[in-house]
């Protein structure tokens, strides 16, 4: 085992391919990634499946550490300093989420590139060893993660809390360019992983505390300049939605943030995504109606941002049920013909299906057998919700909890088994009214813990949503991210602090490793100078295993 904790600067003087190759070419995101992970999901379906097969049943006992990198986030020895401010907001290195890896690391030509809130680098793939790092000099902003970069040709792109654009050159971690996203007095911050769709650099945000409406944008990668915005409220009555909504002062403090990346159909041109809950949050009465598109998911023209077809997983959530889990684009059958499918294990308790042409619902199946706040299924697949499930002064036992059945870390799908594989948990909480004013603001209501029943990793086949198998975890948790592969086998963590390789098939453990802390994205896998290697986050390390010798 080599254990590296380096910072080398200089480094770059070991890597003239680096330096005069393109990294990224396109073609690589429409296909299972093998000898790069060139985006957040390994390639643009969002099923985080690996066709590669030399760590596999047989072999994966063998399985040993390479490398571990622990991360030094500041202003470091060598580190590239960006940003505005004078000097790094003091303070701010004593947040834990600066340290946590929740980003999905991308690999291109031996570099592996990942990053936490302010923090970015460049890490050879194949010893850990620091290749460059930067850091961002922030203003401020909720530091709660960062959910990893882009890359466009050369160029990298990443967001930072106190919501700014900012673009690298990934050969030498300098600063192209940053542009604002949003106000960072408003109390938005910026957490996810810019997704490049042709020329189109697509960015979300996040905001919890204030009534402030999300959105998505596209920015040219040459000069950060804006292509188009689509926000997830409408912004007068007489758009699409607006009857939705009482009025429009609560379409513009509505909600509906960005979180996390979404996925794309290069045949469609469609660009699928999941938005946030609609805010004030856990009360409903001052937005009466379905609060269009929070809770939904969206299909947009990527190359003009507008809305092609939605479907709302949650209607009226007052429970912070967002629906902004990942989509996962499945191409399958029903009914023994060929369909365009999206499937999307979602918070509020739920698994969905739909066509992808045009968001019509095929299948919606629980999850979880605790969940208790639905009245049923509408005709078009939607969940009714039950009013007596809503926050009151004397409190209402719900099922899931505001963490919801799952949640933001990335599910999969092994096209072998035909199976998508979730974290899932089992919960109640008794929802508590605290606001009652006619108008309240931000969090309406309180949340109490009720019940914990159980977490468990969850097998479901998506053409009827029932749950082929299930593990239990013993520790407990819940969500926890996803990695398949042709070797058969599954990829992920428990709330132990272990590394899993699971069968696919029925759930055995095949495999495990102990690590410092728990997985704090999902793994991925990749192939370097003819060796396969699973990276996986925990904490503020990041792990990488291989077959050894």
């Amino acid at each position: 085992m080599k254990t590296k904790r380096l910072l080398l600067t200089g480094a770059l003087a070991l890597w003239p391919a680096l330096l005069s190759a393109q990294l990224l070419d396109p073609a690589l995101l429409a296909k299972p990634a093998t000898d790069a992970w060139p985006t957040y999901n390994g390639d643009y379906s969002g099923r985080r499946f690996s066709t590669l097969t030399q760590i596999n049943q047989k072999n994966v006992k063998h399985l040993s550490l390479s490398w571990i990198l622990r991360v030094q986030v500041g202003a470091t020895p060598g580190s590239i300093i960006g940003g505005e401010e004078p000097k790094p907001a003091e303070g701010a290195l004593t947040d834990p989420g600066i340290s946590t890896i929740k980003a999905t690391p991308l690999m291109l030509n031996g570099v592996l590139y990942f990053s936490t809130p302010d923090n970015v680098w460049a890490v050879d793939a194949r010893s850990g060893i620091v290749i460059w790092h930067y850091y961002w000099k922030t203003k401020g902003g909720i530091h709660i993660g960062n959910r990893g970069v882009g890359i466009y040709g050369n160029w990298l792109f990443f967001e930072t809390p106190d919501n700014y654009l900012v673009s690298l050159d990934a050969r030498t971690g300098k600063e192209r360019w940053h542009k604002v996203i949003a106000d960072v007095k408003q109390e938005y911050f910026s957490t996810p992983a810019p997704i490049i769709v042709g020329n189109h650099v697509l960015v979300g945000i996040g905001g919890d505390s204030l009534d402030v409406p999300g959105f998505l944008r596209a920015y040219d990668p040459e000069n950060g300049e804006i292509q188009w915005q689509w926000w997830s409220e409408p912004l007068k009555k007489s758009d699409a939605g607006g009857e939705t909504w009482p009025d429009e002062y609560s379409m513009r403090h509505g909600g509906g943030m960005t979180w996390v990346p979404g996925t794309y159909d290069p045949d469609l041109h469609l660009y699928y995504l999941g938005t946030g809950n609609p805010n004030p949050v856990l009360t409903g009465k001052s937005r009466l109606g379905d609060n269009l598109y929070t809770c939904t998911i969206v299909a947009l023209n990527v190359d003009t941002g507008k809305l092609v077809w939605h479907f709302q997983p949650s209607p009226h959530d007052t429970h912070d049920w967002d629906a902004a889990q990942t989509p996962v684009l499945i191409d399958g059958e029903i009914e023994g013909k060929p369909r365009k499918l999206l499937a999307q294990a979602n918070r509020n308790g739920y698994f969905f299906l739909l066509d992808r042409t045009n968001g019509k619902s095929i299948v919606t199946a629980p999850m979880i057998e605790t969940m208790n706040w639905s009245k049923g299924l509408s005709a078009a697949g939607q969940p009714i919700p039950d009013p007596a499930k809503e926050a009151t002064i004397e409190g209402a036992l719900v099922s899931p909890n505001t963490s919801g059945a799952t949640n933001w870390p990335p599910p999969s799908f092994d096209p072998e088994t035909g199976l998508f594989y979730v974290g899932t948990a089992a919960t109640f909480s008794m929802f508590y009214l605290t606001d009652t004013d006619p108008h309240p603001e931000g969090w309406g209501a309180a949340e109490r813990d009720a019940g914990f029943m159980g977490a468990y990793l969850n097998a479901i086949d998506y053409k009827t949503g029932k749950i082929v198998w299930k593990h239990k975890y013993l520790f407990g948790g819940g969500a926890v991210g996803m990695l398949t592969t042709a070797g058969k086998l599954l990829f992920t963590g428990d709330s132990g602090r272990n590394l899993i390789a699971f069968d696919p098939t029925n759930g055995d453990i095949l495999w495990h490793a102990g690590l410092a802390d728990g997985l704090s994205n999902g793994p991925i896998t990749y192939l370097l100078d003819g060796q396969q290697y699973v990276i996986a986050g925990a904490g503020d390390s990041l792990y990488a295993f291989s077959l050894q010798d």
